[in-house]
């Protein structure tokens, strides 16, 4: 092989290396950019997730996907999207240990969010976390 095919042969595998460790960040970026904050959010009773979840989707621009949407992403906001910030409510809570597990994931403020906690029972879980797991009405 004379010098000037050499040259061309590593000129040539260089634009191919190039062109695949530009063009693999640029894919991935362009899938991991969603606008909005938004988290999937999960409760499943008992102390694991293995039972039935309710579950539902908290977008928060504008707030929407479940019915205390707009609290739970006002309560986000003013945590800085740490769930486990949330102020709790002052409630009175029966001493009933019926566990639920609560997760959430997603993306808030361009930072990926993946909570659980088990709580000893949905009365703790709404004191706890306020409207993020109001998934019911």
């Amino acid at each position: 092989m004379t010098h000037t095919n050499r040259a061309a042969a590593a000129a040539g595998a260089l634009l191919a290396v190039t062109g695949l460790l530009t063009a693999g960040p640029a894919e991935a970026a362009s899938r991991d950019i969603v606008p909005g904050d938004r988290l999937h959010l999960t409760v499943t009773r008992g102390n694991d997730s293995s039972g039935i979840p309710r579950d539902g989707l908290l977008r928060c621009d504008p707030p929407s996907g479940h019915a205390h949407a707009a609290e739970a992403c006002d309560e986000l906001a003013a945590a800085g999207g740490d769930i486990g910030r949330v102020p709790a409510e002052d409630v009175f809570c029966p001493m009933i240990f019926a566990p639920v597990t609560a997760r959430a994931r997603g993306r808030w403020d361009g930072r990926w969010i993946d909570f659980q906690e088990t709580y000893t029972s949905a009365c703790v879980l709404r004191a706890r976390t306020r409207h993020v797991f109001a998934l019911d009405g």
